[in-house]
């Protein structure tokens, strides 16, 4: 079949190529055979490869400068476009061009190809076209890195990481439209508020100059006031004559400002990057508040020239809604995408694997059929040689079906692994001894087996499990131990110590293999594990014994040893167990980090096109994060996609380009690469992790499902079990291993067959499936139509139930006495219960929550005898007597403690007496008393109390309570890690983090004295400091300092300042120097990848999983999945919607109007052109151009009025304002009119 279908791919080729080539031409199939040539497509790849390679060796410098490296890279990059254009030319020579299918421009890839050909052919004439504009047109050459992507693409794991972000493309366009909406709405209210009120800054009143790093001040004194003799001013750059004299004038009878017409206006913050200004860079601004990165210093600056009374609703609800809510809109679209991506992977994997089953079932088969039919024609003196050659294939059989991978994963100590390769029946002695040991003789192989019977007894007891164990805790103290500035002998302690240590672990894994088998020993994945570490561990000593490699060499190799400490899982189940799901979804991260690396480079190779050799703009040193390097652009970029100091880096680059008119057009690099970084791909790690957390919960439902399934199955045949049991032990002691070959009969052929069919079904079906309800059943089968009743009545029900939850249940008085006083018949206990379980009664428990908590938000912290702390005090003993009378009725209802349903049985409740008793005792007691303010401060727990009384928040707490009480593995895994690393750390980086504050002195004795400095920039500003030898805050000297920096490290905050900290170590005891060690930015990639992205990813994927799994207790029972379940619910809740139909024949042909599409699309056309229009404002704009947009404002403002009054006259009052969006037009409107009225009177 499949020579067929080579053959069938090869005739869909079409007839003719660009209308003159048919098949039997010879060029064609020439051309045709070298594009399917397999070493053609490996050739291409390497060119690509070494293309990369070229285009990262070119070293740019500034002004257009060169060097002949690069003139050499040029005449290079000629033989890469002739190989790549006549790889053009064979494709479109074998496959055609465009006019027909499979042609060479119908895919996407090879129109990549093809746009890169043709611009490369181009450049010249293109460069020559815009060499006056100083764009380098070689830029677009970095595309060219993106076709690794169609060889990597073919890969099976990596196709459905590739397949989840392409398909997710279109809900991704949604979302960002929305984006695009939330951004546009707030860049025009900024626009409004705050355009020019970023460049008011403190002047000096005599001489006029600029004050040192200014900072933005307040014209109106609401906000941050300049001291004297500094005075604010702006300075705008259309003032007009009279406004100046006017302001001299208020000058010269002030008599401190004179120069206020000479100085220069300040750009603003961050080279004037930082405003609203316009459009333009009021969506940059609002874009990067959405990014969480450097927001509170615009929200500061805005506060310093505004005031602080309202600018913080502005950027409090941008964060909200931007940040919080609409972008992580992405995370839920790309982990739906993931997960339906990677279930249909796993469908055709299953298929392909009962195709394999099937296919060798019946090559099997086959080959029995020709064996028996040979035996047919023999002789009957060779029926003893047909049969041994019979037991052969079966052995060989046998010994393919226990070979294959994945088909015995049990645990290497369990009583089968070691059977497996320690005892074999006669005719698989040559197999036992190839995979274990080679011994003949009788009695020598009687001895080999007893030593392996007791060496199995040894490694399966528990005081061998044991002192595993404890060497691996004095191993890891060992490793612990290590610090700077230790003494010698400790040094010779560890060195011995790790000797010591290396020979322990050699002698258990050799036991392991002599005992179980060499096979068996590595067919359990952590022996293979232990086998790693132990052989990088003898690597690791013989390199240091010899002195061949460098001591940053030898630590890679020492990472290894710390692998060790993840031997403590093998031996703890749940730990085991989420190790395994970790490892499961390797493969797609290794898939998502080679996309992330393709990523990286292209940008990188970019980055340097386009701002390499630019950073040299600066008086002082170069910017850390620049492109002037491959090396250092990777780095760059990648500080970028972690979010850190993003936009710092796009404020140089923009900066760069200031002398040009589209510098700022340069910002689309940086936020296309933190879009398409931070929130597409990075937003792949937490994805995956929630999809194997959710299938890792689904896994232990079902085998919980099957264990109580299996409990009730074993109490009905214990007999039939024991039975069974001993058959088989005594087929294990006759070693009866022949019959695992003739297993594979018709039976299960037919197994494999009926799979395989359900398969293609499946496959075949998979599109009507999404549109086929799930729930058809087959024609005769009642019992499934009753059980869909059933089901469908139990969510009724349960929806029922749902809908009463809605309503306060009434809780039953407890049947024990309360108090020992009052009885469940007692009438004011009734009246008590009464009370309690009145509406009204908690509706105003929980207001006077609200206002006690906003009371205490009130009070003067600095001056605790103020008249407000006075009033507010008062207030406070009133909601303390409620909340005293609550409780004492509740007690009175339900009793104290000591029976079942007992108000004090709750832990909600207890915490409500324990609010309520420290708020008395901090009455009571004096105020001078530490304690009593202690108490005084835990009154801030009273807003918890509202918790218990809102049941969807009471929901989402509990969820996280379940979270975090389950979340103990994920630390425990996350802390070794950490650790891990801390110990690396400490090996490369201990001691050499002191530094002086003179980088000309490396040395602590040479660091005496004083030296002259300069602030910042201004170079005739000089500052006298004293020279001090210092260290680094976050190092590390040992392990727990390195646990600190590292744990910051992963919270993404100044962890580039970290990292150029250590590439300027050098030595212990030694000062940095510049750019000493770059290549140890791998060490701080690999931790943030690892821990940043992927396992702090695991803690918010777990709280996303049990969230959903809380959510779906309560159907528990329900035999319908969540999708049936809402269709029901919607289709139980929906009703029929109300159109309002005027009846009056002049008021139904205004409804008839209004209501029309034609009316809709130029009410929006209207408002399109309205945001046009409130967009197209900038500051320090003509008077005219203001005029007109004043003027268009109010015609816009006319329509929607007419707007108004026609739906209004159409619908009438009643109906119009029971629509929230009229409401909310009317508001709209109303608020025009007032914004007109109120700009009439200001002017």
């Amino acid at each position: 079949k499949r020579p067929a279908a080579r053959g069938q791919a090869a005739g869909a080729r079409p007839a003719r190529a660009l209308f003159c080539l048919t098949l039997r031409n010879p060029i064609r199939k020439l051309c045709i055979g070298i594009v399917e040539w397999k070493p053609f497509e490996y050739l291409i790849l390497i060119t690509i490869m070494a293309n990369c390679l070229a285009l990262g060796s070119h070293t740019p410098y500034p002004d257009g400068d060169s060097n002949r490296g690069n003139s050499m890279l040029e005449k290079v990059e000629n033989v890469f476009i002739v190989i790549f254009t006549v790889e053009c030319f064979l494709k479109i020579i074998a496959l055609g061009f465009v006019m027909h299918p499979g042609a060479y421009l119908r895919n996407a890839w090879n129109i990549l190809d093809f746009s890169i050909v043709c611009l490369g052919l181009l450049q010249p004439l293109l460069q020559r076209m815009v060499e006056q504009s100083g764009v380098d047109v070689k830029a677009l050459r970095a595309f060219r890195v993106l076709r690794p992507l169609r060889l990597v693409s073919g890969l099976p794991s990596l196709q459905v990481v590739l397949n989840a972000i392409i398909r997710a493309m279109v809900p991704l366009l949604h979302i960002a439209l929305l984006v695009i909406f939330v951004i546009t709405i707030y860049a025009i209210i900024g626009l409004e508020l705050f355009s020019g009120k970023l460049h008011a800054t403190c002047y000096d009143a005599y001489t006029g100059e600029i004050m040192d790093n200014p900072t933005p001040c307040s014209l109106n004194k609401r906000g941050f006031n300049c001291k004297f003799p500094l005075v604010c001013h702006d300075f705008k750059r259309n003032m007009s004559k009279a406004a100046i004299a006017e302001r001299r004038e208020a000058a010269q009878n002030n008599s401190w400002f004179t120069h206020q017409i000479t100085a220069q206006r300040w750009a603003g913050p961050n080279h004037g990057i930082t405003n609203f200004d316009n459009f333009g860079l009021s969506m940059l601004t609002v874009f990067q508040c959405v990014t969480m990165e450097g927001w509170t210093n615009i929200l500061y600056w805005i506060n310093d020239s505004q005031g602080m009374e309202w600018p913080f609703i502005y950027f409090v609800s941008l964060i909200i809604i931007g940040s919080f809510f609409v972008m992580n809109l992405v995370l839920g679209v790309l982990s739906g995408e993931f997960s339906k991506e990677r279930e249909k992977a796993k469908k055709r994997g299953k298929y392909q694997k009962a195709r394999e089953q099937m296919q060798f079932a019946e090559d099997v088969q086959g080959y029995l059929d020709w064996i028996g039919a040979a035996e047919d024609l023999s002789d009957d003196e060779d029926n003893a040689g047909r049969i041994d050659d019979k037991e052969k294939h079966f052995n060989f059989c046998g010994l393919c079906r226990r070979s294959q991978p994945g088909e015995d994963d049990e645990d290497d100590f369990s009583d089968r692994g070691a059977d497996d390769c320690g005892y074999r029946s006669q005719a698989n002695q040559q197999r036992q001894y190839f995979f274990c040991l080679p011994i003949k003789g009788r009695r020598s192989r009687r001895w080999n087996r007893r030593c392996r019977r007791a060496c199995r007894r040894l490694v399966k007891s528990q005081a061998f499990y044991w002192t595993v164990i404890v060497l691996v805790f004095l191993n890891t103290g060992v490793l612990t131990s290590e610090h700077y500035g230790q003494p010698l002998w400790l040094d010779d302690f560890q060195s011995d110590a790790n000797l010591v240590f290396v020979v322990l672990f050699t002698i258990e894994m050799l036991l392991k293999m002599y005992s179980l088998g060499v096979r068996c020993y590595f067919d359990y994945m952590f022996n293979r594990f232990d086998c790693f570490v132990v052989i990088c561990s003898i690597l690791e000593i013989i390199l240091i014994m010899t002195k061949v490699m460098p001591p940053l060499g030898v630590s890679v190799f020492r990472c290894a040893r710390l692998l060790r400490v993840f031997k403590v899982t093998r031996y703890w189940n749940s730990l085991r167990n989420l190790v395994g799901s970790l490892l499961a979804s390797m493969r797609s991260i290794a898939s998502l980090l080679v996309l992330l690396f393709l990523f990286i480079v292209i940008f990188a190779l970019l980055g340097m096109q386009l701002f390499g050799g630019r950073f040299n703009f600066l008086r002082m040193r170069k910017p850390r994060s620049n492109f002037d390097t491959f090396y250092q652009s990777l780095i760059t970029v990648f500080q970028i996609l972690t979010g850190e100091d993003w936009n710092e880096a796009m404020y140089i680059g923009i900066t760069s380009y200031s002398n040009q008119r589209f510098g700022i057009l340069v910002c689309i690099y940086y936020v296309f690469l933190f879009i398409c970084g931070n929130y597409i791909l990075l937003n792949v790690f937490l994805a995956i992790a929630v999809d194997n957390l959710a299938d890792t919960g689904q896994g232990k439902e079902k085998k919980s499902d099957a264990s109580s399934e299996a409990d009730k199955g074993n109490s009905e045949a214990t007999g039939a079990k024991d039975g069974a049991e001993n058959g088989q032990k005594k087929s294990e002691l006759n070693d009866d291993e022949d019959t695992d070959g003739r297993q594979m009969s018709s039976d299960q052929l037919i197994r494999n067959t009926d799979e395989l069919e359900r398969l293609t079904d499946n496959g075949s079906n998979q599109d009507k499936k999404d549109n086929k309800p799930n729930d058809i059943r087959e024609s005769g089968s009642m019992s499934d139509t009753e059980d869909e009743r059933d089901s469908l009545s139990s969510l009724t029900e349960d929806r029922r139930g749902s809908d009463n939850d809605l309503k306060p249940r009434v809780k039953p008085i407890p049947e024990a006495s309360s108090f020992f006083i009052f009885g469940p018949r007692n009438p004011f206990r009734r009246l008590c219960h009464y009370i309690c379980n009145h509406p009204y009664f908690n509706n105003v428990v929980l207001v006077c929550i609200l206002v006690s908590s906003a009371m205490l938000a009130a009070e003067d912290p600095l001056d605790a005898s103020s008249y407000r702390n006075i009033i507010l005090n008062y207030f406070d003993y009133f909601f303390t007597s409620v909340f005293t009378v609550e409780i004492t009725l509740k007690m009175i209802a339900f009793g104290l403690f000591l029976h079942k349903g007992a108000f004090c049985r709750s832990a909600s409740n207890l915490l409500d007496v324990i609010i309520v008793v420290v708020s008395w005792l901090s009455f009571f007691l004096i105020d001078t008393i530490s304690v009593v303010k202690i108490l005084r401060v835990s009154r801030v727990l009273r807003p918890l109390r509202a918790i218990n009384r809102a049941k969807g928040l009471k929901h989402v707490v509990q969820c996280v309570v379940v979270a975090v009480k389950s979340i103990g593995n994920i630390m425990l895994v996350t802390f070794l890690l950490e650790f891990m690393f801390a110990v690396i750390g400490v090996q490369l980086f201990a001691g050499k983090f002191h530094s002086c504050n003179d980088e000309s002195k490396y040395f602590e004795y040479e660091c005496r004295g004083w030296l002259i400095s300069y602030d910042g920039e201004d170079m005739n500003s000089p500052i006298l400091l004293e020279r001090k030898w210092t260290n680094y805050p976050l190092n590390f000297d040992n392990v727990p300092n390195a646990l600190l920096t590292l744990f910051v490290a992963s919270t993404f905050e100044g962890w580039p300042a970290l990292l150029y900290r250590s590439i300027d170590s050098y030595a212990e005891d030694h000062g940095k120097v510049y750019n000493c060690r770059p290549v140890v930015a791998i060490f701080y990639v690999a931790y943030i990848v690892v821990v940043a992205f992927f396992m702090v990813n695991i803690f918010v994927g777990f709280v996303i999983v049990t969230f959903q799994q809380e959510g779906e207790q309560e159907y528990k029972g329900c035999e319908l999945d969540k999708n049936q379940r809402k269709c029901i619910e919607f289709a139980l809740k929906a009703r029929p919607s109300r159109r309002y139909i005027p009846k009056e024949r002049f008021q139904y042909r205004i409804w008839w109007f209004v209501t029309s599409q034609p009316f809709e699309y130029c009410i929006f056309i209207f408002i399109l052109i309205n945001t046009i229009s409130l967009a197209m404002k900038f500051e320090s704009q003509p008077p005219i151009y203001a005029d007109a947009l004043d003027y268009l404002n109010m015609i816009f403002t006319g329509v929607f009025t007419v707007e108004f009054v026609l739906k209004l006259t159409a619908f009438g009052f009643k109906n119009y304002f029971s629509d929230p969006w009229n409401v909310f037009d009317f508001i709209i409107v109303v608020g025009s009119f007032v914004d007109i009225v109120l700009s009439h009177i200001a002017e």
